[in-house]
């Protein structure tokens, strides 16, 4: 069946009738990325969607409210769809803004004959999706699963040599990856947090690095000019990963009687920059 929202939210155009302009951003990529957080969205009548697969309510209506308040998007402007629950529906492009994927407790790189019947369904409709999506250069940004997926599309070598606790790590912007638009009004260098089992250990050269951190080489990385994905989570903030450490204290990320010192590792610096990223993904691509 095709994915159509019923009520999609409208907005009315700006007084020059021109959506996503940001003030002041002629001249070279970085002043235009340092500007972009002044750009406003206007004439936005086409939902966005969140592809899920957390199959724990709470974790999962979590990650749900994190991209809402992330993205400055409401309800009707976020589609959120729990591929751990059912097929994912036909999505029709041509009625979307763009799509969001969050993360989950699914490995990539894990044996075929280790991966849930779910796992293996959800990883084919998004090999199927990805097709289009990269063929079109549809704007897709995948957090943290957004890896695992995107990643294994275009050829990436994911295992585990670069495999993160869950943690906050300095993740510093490539050339490349400061004169994103997507990252446009983020510091060179920003905190954000981590926690996966595999990593990108290297990239095909049809992708462009975008960021790293010193235990990860790729946080970040973007495909033709509209598809990227990240590692860390940039949707997260503190109660956030807070709650997900508790969800997933036997998932094996660390042993669940380290669950107080792995909370107070994740307090020692204050992360507030990466949800830019969603709001400039909206901004950049609402219609």
């Amino acid at each position: 069946m095709s994915l159509r929202h019923p009520n999609m939210a409208r907005w009315r155009p700006s007084s020059d009738g021109i959506p996503c302009v940001a003030d002041g951003s002629q001249g070279d990529g970085r002043s235009a990325r340092r500007s972009a957080g002044r750009r406003r969205i206007v004439a936005r009548v086409k939902p966005f969607v969140l592809l899920a697969t957390r199959a724990e309510d709470e974790p999962a209506d979590g990650e749900y409210a994190l991209f809402l308040r992330g993205a400055g998007l409401e309800e009707r402007e976020l589609i959120r769809v729990r591929l751990e629950a059912e097929p994912m529906p036909r999505l029709d492009l041509d009625e979307l803004s763009g799509i969001f994927v969050g993360g989950g407790p699914f490995n990539a790189a894990d044996p075929p004959e280790e991966k849930s019947a779910v796992q293996r369904r959800v990883e084919e409709e998004f090999a199927a999706l990805l097709d289009e999506v990269v063929a079109r250069d549809f704007p897709f940004l995948g957090a943290c699963y957004g890896v695992g997926t995107l990643g294994v599309h275009v050829g990436a070598t994911i295992d585990r040599t670069y495999a993160e606790p869950v943690s906050v790590v300095p993740v510093t912007l490539t050339q490349d990856g400061a004169y994103d638009p997507l990252m446009a009004g983020m510091p060179d260098t920003f905190h954000a947090f981590v926690g996966h089992k595999e990593a990108i250990r290297s990239l095909p050269s049809t992708a462009v690095l975008l960021a790293s951190s010193p235990g990860s080489p790729v946080q970040a990385f973007r495909v033709r000019s509209n598809v990227y994905a990240t590692q860390f989570h940039p949707e997260l903030d503190l109660d956030g990963i807070i709650l997900r450490i508790h969800a997933y204290a036997t998932y094996g990320y660390f042993s669940p009687d380290e669950v107080e010192q792995v909370i107070d590792t994740v307090r020692r610096e204050p992360v507030s920059e990466p949800s830019r990223m969603l709001r400039n993904f909206v901004e950049l691509h609402a219609r």
